[in-house]
């Protein structure tokens, strides 16, 4: 088993640099012991102008069987093609990637003490990989599988097949192929893909793959495989088809794209549900929970969970129930037989629609994979029969981001969502939900901030969540709808929930938006003066206690 990596250089920028990347140096032949055979270093050229590092793994045929390759869980079939004859000693697989990274351990951390600085440089790289298997039944294997892993990072790709035998053409060629790679990149990234990509294209790995092995991914792949476009396709590959570990995999870096595109750490998108695993619900459902770990305001995400002492009778539905009764009538009201719950949180809403045989199909979206991963618990997906299982599908996605897969539905929820956003953050939410997806109906719900004051609980001045970025009073809510409305083709209007309080209103308020129609006026109680935060997500302009047409004018 042999690969080759070479580079080029200069006088003032020697290729023999590539000595002091790798570790190795080139003036020598170094052999290092692994637990399948010898790994040998050397170079067949190193000058200022040419280098190249060769490593010649000589795999014993006997220690594969006496490990045990191919039996039990997780063997492939090319271990078993004999006991003594087969093909591992010779097409790279995850045992080259293993002997990479175990010789060039320090070379792939990008750590260069002798030359600091060094790691950091891209250089002109060229790697030769003689024989390499490229599987793919169903998947596309070949010279076009090598290309479309390797192209999208960068690389030049030559991939030719290897003839089963040059003498008799006839037969045609093997399944193996001569690989040639060039690209300008870091040395620690290029034996990074090199790592994850060769187990990869073998489509087997030598050993048990082990849940770690979705923490080796995830390290090998930092910085390029979050935003690959086989990303799903690797995963699924490298964790030898593991549908378990390949679903946490994909979870995680779908996290870590939002997270690097939202410069924020992951760990702030994916903080909607309680480590302690006693809060009832999730707490940002949009943009992540509170940092506090306090529990979650009543309903968000459309949940249900602790609320603040109400002056409400002990037998009466709370308001996370108040609430999901609304949302379902506005549903109703609208015909919406597909439904995107967006900002699922654990699933509360979700359960509740497909109870509803009108319901079809209900699409959960949530930031946080933990969420996702209590609703699918929750929701019991795994012991749904077939048919009911088929109705609902549970997707990360960050709201704030224009996504193809919110499109087509009859309506959509944001329920307890908004306060979770920072405000300049806002209008990307309008732009994705309601100018791109354009459900023919939107169901929003926020908190009244104006009803605070009715919770004892609640110390004066506090939003009734850490997590909350802000909370709108009626004049408030009402301005930012109108506007979002008429900016977007939508009538709206606008709805309490929960129990009316004459001076202060109902603890949580709910606009309906319905593409270009005229919709009913709702029974809202007049708003309360107030004025609009001033952000481009909130007007300052005063409106209407009414359903408005897209132009602004009133439809009574």
């Amino acid at each position: 088993m042999f690969i080759s990596i070479s580079t080029t250089g200069t006088a003032e920028r020697p290729a023999t640099d590539l000595g002091f990347l790798l570790h190795k140096h080139p003036g020598k032949v170094q052999r290092f012991a692994t637990s399948h055979g010898e790994a040998h270093v050397f170079y067949p050229e190193a000058t200022d102008e040419a280098c190249t590092a060769a490593l010649l793994l000589d795999i014993d045929p006997v220690a594969l069987v006496r490990r045990g390759m191919g039996k039990g869980r997780g063997g492939s079939p090319d271990f078993a093609l004999s006991q003594y004859v087969n093909d591992r000693p010779y097409a790279a697989s995850s045992l080259l990637a293993v002997a990479l990274r175990t010789v060039f351990r320090t070379a792939m951390k990008g750590v260069c003490e002798n030359r600091p600085g060094l790691a950091d440089e891209t250089r002109p790289l060229r790697i030769v990989l003689p024989a390499v298997p490229a599987n793919g039944p169903g998947e596309g294997g070949g010279a076009a599988m090598v290309a479309r892993l390797f192209e999208p990072l960068g690389w030049q790709v030559e991939a030719a097949p290897i003839p089963l035998d040059e003498t008799f053409p006839e037969w045609g060629p093997s399944r193996y192929l001569r690989v040639g790679l060039a690209g300008t990149l870091r040395l620690a990234d290029a034996l990074q893909q090199l790592y994850v990509l060769l187990p990869v294209l073998d489509g087997a790995k030598h050993y048990w793959v082990a849940p770690d092995e979705v923490d080796k991914l995830l390290a090998a792949g930092e910085g390029w495989l979050a935003d690959h476009p086989e990303r799903a396709l690797i995963a699924g590959r490298y964790l030898a088809r593991r549908w378990s570990l390949t679903r946490t995999a994909m979870q995680r870096l779908e996290l870590a794209r939002l997270a690097e595109a939202d410069d924020r750490e992951a760990e702030e998108f994916d903080n909607a549900v309680d480590d302690s695993g006693e809060t009832g619900d999730a707490t940002g459902p949009a943009l992540g929970g509170p940092a506090d770990g306090r529990p979650a305001e009543a309903g968000a995400a459309s949940g249900s969970g602790p609320e603040p002492d109400a002056p409400a009778a002990p037998k009466a539905p709370s308001l996370a129930e108040q609430r999901r009764a609304a949302i379902l009538d506005a549903l109703r009201e609208v015909g919406a037989a597909r439904v995107a719950d967006l900002g699922c949180g654990q699933g509360e809403l979700i359960a509740a629609l497909l109870k509803d045989a009108r319901i079809t199909e209900v699409l959960g979206v949530d930031v946080s994979s933990r969420a996702l991963s209590t609703a699918a618990r929750k929701l019991r997906l795994d012991r749904m029969s077939e048919r009911q299982a088929a109705r609902v599908s549970l997707v990360q996605g960050a709201l704030t981001y224009t996504d193809a897969r919110l499109k087509g539905y009859d309506a959509a929820v944001l329920s307890e969502v908004i306060e979770h956003l920072d405000l300049p953050r806002l209008p990307a939410l309008e732009q994705a939900v309601l100018g791109v997806a354009r459900p023919s109906a939107v169901v929003v719900t926020t908190p009244n901030v104006e009803y605070n004051v009715r919770w004892e609980s609640l110390p004066a001045g506090h939003v009734r969540h850490a997590d909350h970025r802000f909370e709108w009073d009626r004049a408030q809510f009402r301005a930012w709808a109108e506007r979002a409305a008429a900016t977007y083709g939508y009538t709206v209007v606008i709805r309490p929930v929960g129990p009316h309080d004459p001076e202060v209103g109902a603890p949580t308020q709910l606009a309906l938006f319905r593409l270009g129609t005229r919709a009913v006026t709702g029974n809202a109680p007049a708003s309360a003066t107030g004025t609009a935060p001033t952000s481009p997500a909130s007007p300052t302009a005063a409106t209407t206690d009414s359903a408005t047409t897209p132009e602004g004018g009133d439809t009574r």
